[in-house]
């Protein structure tokens, strides 16, 4: 069973939160710190690479470039300082796969030191890493899913839709589904987001914990749409992963 809280958040500035939040397990060997960056959408990153400094690792879940501006610049710019920083490993998100410049951006991406995980896994510091790639339309599960799970370490996916976990991901065993795409629902009363992609009005899955605390979904790093932000600021995660005991072997 997974345990987690919600620890303090600090404001790094008017338009992201940096939301710290640990996971603990008796799957986890040793402590880990994992930066999610979700959804940058080609935006700016430098004010909070800091942040990300100590981590062991940086997962970029998905719409790391914006399909809508045409534009990529940021996003290079990004794999090329984020692996000075810690290892990165990059899923693909909806915006990698529908980008006009695509066949431009793409070598960027293989040039770089970063790790894709495109419908796949690696074993990393004591845990498994995996990466459900963004498709238009997924009829049946993936086969790694099954080989993934069957791994005896905690098993960490990224999947930048959260829409994906009921159909895809919630029959398998894995212990964290790591996700963004929602933006927060751009518009928050209370707990409830308005508007998401891809689950419309009113969406359930939005912003935390869902699925007896195995989805963790991200408000992403930068608002990407013509519709604004009220109540909903974006966030870098920080997620610390502990032993179930919190002090890790």
């Amino acid at each position: 069973m997974i345990f987690r809280r919600l620890a303090e958040r600090s404001k790094q500035n008017s338009r992201r939160e940096i939301n710290h939040i640990t996971v603990r397990s008796p799957r986890i060997l040793r402590p880990l710190t994992l930066a999610l960056v979700a959804d940058l959408h080609d935006g700016p990153f430098e004010e909070v690479l800091p942040a990300m400094e100590g981590c062991d690792a940086i997962l970029i879940v998905g719409d790391l470039v914006d399909r809508h501006s045409r534009g990529y610049q940021r996003g290079v710019r990004f794999l090329e300082a984020a692996p000075r920083v810690a290892p990165t490993f990059y899923a693909i998100g909806n915006h990698e796969r529908k980008h006009p410049l695509r066949a431009e951006y793409w070598p960027h991406v293989e040039r770089s030191r970063v790790t894709v995980l495109d419908d796949a896994f690696v074993p990393f510091e004591g845990i498994v890493l995996g990466g459900l790639s963004s498709k238009k339309e997924w009829r049946q599960a993936p086969d790694f899913l099954a080989d993934m799970a069957a791994r005896p370490e905690f098993r960490l996916l990224m999947c930048h839709h959260p829409e994906y976990f009921r159909k895809l991901i919630k029959p398998w065993d894995i212990d964290l589904t790591v996700s963004g795409h929602a933006h927060g629902g751009q518009v928050r009363i209370g707990s409830q987001g308005v508007y998401s992609p891809d689950q419309w009005l009113l969406p359930r899955l939005t912003s935390g914990f869902y699925e007896d605390d195995r989805l963790l979904v991200s408000r992403g790093m930068t608002n990407a749409t013509w519709a604004p932000r009220i109540n909903c600021k974006c966030e870098l995660i920080i997620l610390h992963l502990e032993a179930e005991n919190g002090q890790g072997t």
